[in-house]
């Protein structure tokens, strides 16, 4: 079973749901801006990937953060802003057979599904 993590109207969301039924895969999707993440979970992809791969620097809601906030991000303060503002979280984080991938890239699901 996979399980898909993003925001309802993101078009990139949107790619990858569509992608997904498309070829058969069953993903329960979870949203994390109206369901929240939870510390564990978002320290665990942390730990997988890395914080900077899961932290959205290019959206709208880290570019509005004071700029205080912006700099010197380390680990633990990144993932207090994914916490807080579950919207810079990178999306989608697809949870698939015992592996994360972050961000819609169809050659990554194919290989992924294969």
């Amino acid at each position: 079973m996979a399980t898909i993590y993003g925001i309802k109207n993101c078009d990139t969301m949107k790619r990858a749901r569509t992608w997904l039924e498309a070829h058969k895969v069953n993903a329960d999707f979870h949203d994390y801006k109206a369901s929240g993440i939870d510390k564990p979970t978002l320290e665990g992809w942390a730990n997988k990937v890395g914080w900077e791969v899961l932290l959205n620097r290019g959206g709208t809601t880290f570019k509005k953060l004071p700029d205080a906030d912006k700099e010197g991000l380390t680990e633990k303060k990144a993932i207090a802003l994914m916490l807080a503002q579950p919207s810079m979280i990178k999306r989608p984080v697809l949870d698939a057979k015992g592996k994360l991938t972050v961000g819609f890239k169809p050659d990554d699901y194919k290989k992924l599904f294969a």
